[in-house]
């Protein structure tokens, strides 16, 4: 008599017929299982033979029932709200669809005959269901759950609790700053509805993966926005009367002085969300109308393992990598504010972290906490600048240092020293491209044959918008972005340019992430020639050119023509470059 199969050695045959797993892989599986006791289909996901989405997909063939790829689905707010969200998450279960009478609902179990009951007798309606991860179940969950809505209720109840004339009396201005009661203020921001309305800023920007968090306050308004993706985008803003409550409550987060409105203050907060550890670096300054507060979020996911996952093109890849590699000498990112360069330092960084060497860092601020790392925060109400820093730094034996930024002649003159006698310097400089790097240091003073000898790589950063690639589709372009951009239509013959249609998940911008263009530029006989003979940036540029370097307009076209980016975002990042 043949023996009956398992549900879990049924889909495992069927991942062995479409040649996801070999029989050899199967049978292993099955003698660990029978030693451990572990489910078959737990010892497959969790040495990943295959994906999530495989394994969804040999599911819904046994069990006769239709996958669903929740990503790409949008479901609109009043079918979500068919079943509460207790119910949805207790049964990993999201209605998708409505047709008549008839609900189809994904599940990450539909042999749950239990929630297939719980959940017609609710809806009264008919339930047809369909299989998803459970993963993506939640993600859906969680994203149905939107802003807005949970904004505001959180704004209704703050405003049955709060008494309106009271909180007019605390209204920031240069006649009532020293009369508000303290007492009051540090009472006001540890109520239940101010408490939850910081919390639900600081989790959603995260969610939305957002940069920034800027909470301006006007004459009668107060304007909530995140920096998504380099761009600033409205969000459901908190009630005016609420304002001073709302910044005192991020003062005591940041261990702050509520006290003190007059000046700028900085501070740090350290959150735990959905498992991580995230910082941010707070910064209060006061207006006309109150204190505004900008958060930039910094999430240690975000830094790269190593250079290799920078996503650099092969050319820029083996001219950091060299660079990294070689023993002494000066390697410079170059860029604007938020352009990325402290992000790709810090990714060098974690490629160069060993015990065998003392790395020191000096910042202004510390952004990312490094294990193994020795880091200094740069301290100028006491004096200790970059400058005095560094001096010390020299005494403690470094192998390699980082410098946060190049800001002045003394500064410059030590990193350059530093790299002349055997020392890996990395540091950062705002200026608009890799040779103009070593314009800026010859304006600061540097003697062009000190530059010549301690400069081995200069790179200048950028961030463009990536294309969604969830709602991402074909277009053709009009010959005049091809005049804009300066180049031949025939550079993308053959390929397929892309751009975002907009959907939920990139909130119908076309784009979702941001990815890095770097120009590099190494230093040979010929560039360090004309830097001793003080050659104009623009006339060093066409020589590394001609010696094989990328342009920043050229990696970005390089990303359009692989479809990560579109022609809009090359025009935009790349106008000055």
């Amino acid at each position: 008599m043949a023996q009956i199969k398992t549900f879990g050695e049924r889909i495992a045959d069927i991942l062995v017929d479409d040649g996801l797993i070999t029989r050899q892989q199967l049978d292993e599986l099955l003698e660990t299982q029978k030693k451990e006791g572990t489910r078959i289909l737990k010892l497959i996901l969790d040495k990943s033979l295959v994906t999530e989405t495989d394994m969804i997909v040999a599911m819904g063939r046994v069990l006769n029932t239709p996958p669903v790829n929740l990503s790409r689905l949008s479901i609109p707010s009043e079918i979500g709200q068919l079943i509460p969200k207790e119910m949805a998450t207790n049964h990993k279960v999201v209605p998708v669809c409505k047709l008549d009478n008839r609900l189809f609902l994904a599940m990450a179990d539909p042999l749950n005959v239990l929630a297939l009951d719980d959940i017609k007798r609710h809806t009264r309606m008919d339930v047809v269901p369909m299989i998803a991860s459970g993963k993506s179940i939640t993600e859906k969950i969680n994203a149905l759950e939107t802003t807005r809505g949970s904004m505001e209720d959180i704004i209704k109840d703050a405003r049955k609790q709060a008494d309106m004339s009271d909180a007019d009396n605390v209204e920031v201005s240069p006649e009532t700053t020293e009369e508000v009661n303290l007492d009051q203020l540090a009472a006001s921001s540890e109520q239940g509805p101010v408490v939850k309305l910081a919390n639900l800023i600081l989790v959603q920007a995260i969610k939305d993966r957002a940069s920034d968090i800027h909470i301006e306050p006007f004459e009668k308004e107060v304007r909530l926005r995140y920096r998504i993706d380099g761009v600033l985008m409205d969000m459901p803003p908190p009630p005016k009367n609420l304002h001073v409550a709302l910044t005192s409550r991020l003062k005591i987060m940041s261990n702050l002085d509520i006290a003190e409105r007059r000046i700028p203050q900085d501070g740090r907060i350290r959150v735990r969300v959905s498992g991580k550890d995230i910082d941010l670096r707070v910064s209060f300054l006061p207006t006309v109308h109150g204190e505004k507060c900008v958060m930039r979020i910094l999430d240690k996911s975000n830094l790269s393992a190593s250079l290799d996952k920078l996503g650099l093109d092969d050319d820029t890849f083996r001219r950091f990598k060299a660079a990294i590699d070689a023993p002494h000498g000066l390697i410079l990112v170059t860029g604007p504010t938020g352009s990325g360069k402290t992000t790709t330092l810090y990714s060098a960084l974690n490629e160069l972290n060993s015990p065998d060497y003392n790395i020191v860092t000096v910042e202004d601020p510390v952004e990312f906490q490094v294990q193994g790392v020795n880091q200094v925060p740069v301290r100028k109400d006491i004096g200790l600048t970059f400058a005095n820093a560094l001096r010390s730094i020299l005494r403690q034996d470094p192998d390699i240092i980082m410098i946060g930024e190049i800001r002045d002649t003394e500064t410059a003159e030590i990193a350059v020293e530093s790299a002349l006698t055997g020392h890996q310097v990395l540091s950062t400089m705002h200026c608009n491209d890799a040779p103009g790097a070593v314009a800026r240091l010859d304006d600061m003073g540097i003697a062009p044959f000190l530059i010549s000898s301690s400069v081995i790589l200069s790179c200048a950063q950028r961030l463009m918008r990536r294309t969604c690639p969830i709602c991402r589709e074909p277009v053709t372009y009009p010959p005049r972005i091809y005049q804009d951009l300066n180049i031949d239509p025939n550079f993308f013959k053959g390929t397929t340019l892309f751009r975002g249609r907009g959907c939920e998940r990139c909130k119908n911008t076309g784009y979702s992430g941001r990815l890095a263009i770097i120009e590099a530029m190494t230093m040979s006989d010929e560039i360090r020639k004309l830097i001793l003979e003080h050659a104009p940036s623009d006339v060093i540029g066409k020589v590394a050119v001609k010696q094989g370097m990328k342009t920043l307009r050229q990696v970005a076209l390089d990303k359009a023509r692989q479809g990560l980016t579109t022609l809009e975002q090359v025009l935009v990042v790349t106008a000055g470059a």
